[in-house]
């Protein structure tokens, strides 16, 4: 099956969205106005913070820690007795796990003041569950058979943990960054979709350990909302099975929400946790490949230069230890590359800080004392030699690129916290530092490949072809249709210069020849050469996707120098496949695309001239990863949907579908088939099934 193409310019915004927004990339200044702490971003960020931090104070069972931190910040939280009265049962079971006379004080003490008052009139079940929880009295912790086991499970205080959390996020709109949730619903339907269709799926491995298999639990409205008026069943189903909800579910979440569907759907999307760890290495492995973070060394003066920094920076003596300037550090950052698979230990994923310095250090600036790690010594000099002289042609200091910080969940970040961070930095990186020779080597690759990914996003093909062929001179001899989209773009660079004479030289010399070597090349030459008779077009500017062409380079020429793509493009590359495939079988547009970006990633740039090449362009960003596909009997109509959907699609009417889902809980893709077998009527499928 042919695979999607991808933006990924799109992917690199949502990326980067992500990456400020939980304060990943490095920024030593307080002072910009634009991360100011009360904007939106800013004030979310410090919500997710003190959420995490109510989390882990109970998940460690530490009870008090959790309810101080609450009125001390979000004290209407524990109006609500329901939570109350959970969280002092859960203070009465930790207190009586610690095991000693003046706990076991404190415990009946907790039952006297604070769980017995709650239990009266948190839920109709509250008492009783009160009296039940006094059995912990007498059986012990570690007995399992005990009626009270349950109750002394630490997994109980991670079943409190999320179910604050889901409140806390509902609660403050503390949702989190675009890019994330996009990750989650993205990941689910694709494993829904491989599930159902008995598929196996290429990426299997990175998405079970990025995405959890547990959830917290929901936010469930108060009694005073569930007297809400109706809500459209429309938007019942679609929260239902975007999420995986019941019937009953999505109406709980809409009450919640008070019917804003799209409130409703970001509290359901949350409550899917992700392994942030994983998450933060597959965020920094494609920053790294991308070129959006830098990917040196730090210098061993990176925590001196640190310490000298202006006086707006975090190591001033007027850095507050408050919360805001924490939340507004959003700038540059850089890494070591480590290349390292995401399950790797987190010290091999940890990043290894350059020095301060404004602009981005280049190979070139470094002494040529390299040993020999995998690559020959010669092509290694070879590497230097062509950054050296590359200034010229554009490939030279590149001052927009950020410095990775990493993840640093500090509700307070004053001198001594942020000098403990720089000095741990520190030490990684002098644990890495004997690999220096084989990451300069490395780095010398990756930066040769992002110089000419930038040469070709601006259209500088002659000069792309050169340099690589300086690198590889078989390199376009297993890549022809890369060469074939180079010489399009030069031979159409010539024609808007009006040097025809020179375009068709280039026409004769090397489009030809290609296009004769491999018949698939002939229709785009055709369409190519159809510039020559529109002299007033922009031909360069509609017939061609540069951005496209630069990623299929990049990832063609960084295979050959052996730096695989990052897994984190194999996921998005499956993931929105198998949602094209799903939305299809449900025969319905997906009404939550928009809000999670799908659709902007879907967006690829004009393709390159000719159907033939968007084919190649799509196979050379492939090649070496799998693609789900999913075989079918079904004739195929023009527009690439079966005759049985094309059928189907005229038989079930909108409201058919959507009283069969709501009146047997069956999902759409059920109810359209049962609805085809009965000529779309509704009320015969429902009689058929209950007679």
């Amino acid at each position: 099956m042919e695979s999607l193409p991808v933006n990924w310019e799109a992917l690199d915004a949502l990326v980067i969205d992500f990456a400020k927004s939980e304060n990943l990339f490095e920024d030593l200044s307080c002072s910009s106005p634009s991360s100011s702490p009360d904007t939106p971003s800013s004030s979310s960020y410090h919500s997710r913070l003190r959420i995490r931090q109510i989390r882990k104070f109970l998940e460690i069972g530490d009870i008090d820690a959790a309810l101080d931190y609450l009125r001390a910040h979000v004290p209407s939280i524990l109006e609500d007795h329901r939570l109350l009265f959970r969280l002092h049962k859960q203070k009465f079971i930790e207190l009586l796990r610690r095991g000693t006379a003046k706990d076991r004080d404190c415990a009946i003490d907790c039952l006297r003041n604070g769980l017995a008052p709650c239990a009266l009139d948190a839920y109709p079940e509250a008492y009783e569950e009160f009296k039940h929880v006094l059995l912990a009295f007498i059986y012990d912790k570690d007995d399992q058979t005990s009626p009270v086991a349950k109750e002394w499970s630490e997994k109980r205080r991670f079943e409190i943990a999320g179910l604050i959390s889901s409140v806390l996020r509902a609660h403050l709109q503390a949702y989190d960054p675009v890019f994330s949730m996009t990750l989650r619903y993205l990941i689910s339907i694709h494993k829904g979709f491989c599930f159902r269709q008995g598929v196996s799926s290429p990426i299997s491995d990175l998405t079970e350990r990025l995405l959890l298999e547990e959830c917290d639990l929901p936010a469930t409205p108060q009694e005073v909302l569930y007297e809400a008026p109706p809500f459209d069943e429309v938007d019942i189903q679609a929260l239902a099975h975007a999420v995986e909800l019941t019937r009953q579910g999505a109406i709980d979440g809409l009450r919640l929400t008070k019917g804003n569907l799209i409130q409703a759907f970001e509290n359901e999307l949350c409550r899917m946790r992700l392994d942030v760890s994983v998450l933060d290495s597959l965020v920094h492995e494609y920053c790294v490949y991308r070129g959006i973070i830098y990917s040196g060394f730090a210098s061993p003066s990176a925590l001196e230069t640190y310490a000298q920094a202006e006086p707006g920076n975090c190591s001033s003596t007027n850095y507050s230890s408050e919360m805001d300037c924490e939340i507004s550090k959003q700038s540059d950052s850089g890494t070591s590359i480590t290349n390292a698979d995401v399950g790797s230990s987190p010290e091999t994923n940890a990043a290894s800080r350059h020095s301060t310095d404004v602009e981005v250090r280049y190979p070139c600036d470094q002494s040529p004392n390299h040993e020999n790690c995998g690559t020959s010594g010669a092509q290694h000099g070879k590497l230097s030699r062509i950054l050296q002289g590359k200034n010229s042609c554009g490939i030279g200091r590149r001052s927009g690129r950020k410095r990775w910080r990493g993840r640093c969940d500090q509700l307070s970040f004053g001198n001594e916290s942020c000098k403990q961070h720089f000095i741990a930095m520190e030490q990684q990186i002098s644990k890495e530092h004997s690999a220096a020779d084989f990451t300069s080597n490395r780095e010398d690759k990756y930066e040769l490949v992002l110089g000419m990914k930038d040469l070709a996003s601006r259209g500088m093909a002659a000069e792309v072809v050169q340099e690589v062929n300086a690198i590889d001179p078989n390199f376009f001899v297993q890549n022809p249709a890369l060469l074939f989209q180079l010489k399009q773009v030069e031979f159409l660079k010539l024609v808007d210069a009006g040097d025809h004479s020179t375009a068709l030289r280039v026409a004769c010399s090397d489009l030809g020849p290609l296009a004769a070597s491999n018949s698939s090349l002939l229709k785009p030459l055709k369409e190519t050469l159809l510039a020559l008779l529109r002299p007033n077009e922009d031909a360069l500017g509609k017939g061609l996707s540069l951005h496209g062409l630069a990623t299929s380079l990049q990832v063609a020429l960084g295979r050959r120098l052996g730096i695989e793509e990052p897994q984190l493009m194999k996921i998005i590359r499956a993931a929105l496949h198998t949602h094209n495939e799903w939305f299809k079988l449900q025969m319905c547009e997906d009404r939550f695309e928009g809000l999670l970006k799908i659709d902007s990633l879907k967006e690829s740039s004009t393709p390159l001239i000719g159907g033939g090449m968007s084919k190649s362009n799509s196979d050379t960003c492939t090649q070496g990863s799998s693609q789900v596909t999913v075989s079918s009997s079904g004739r195929m109509t023009e527009d690439g949907s079966s005759l049985t959907q094309v059928s189907t699609r005229d038989v079930c009417d909108e409201n058919a579908i959507l009283k069969v889902m709501e009146f047997l809980a069956l999902p759409r893709v059920d109810a359209i088939h049962l609805l085809a077998q009965y000529n779309g009527n509704a009320e015969t499928v429902i009689q058929q099934l209950f007679a």
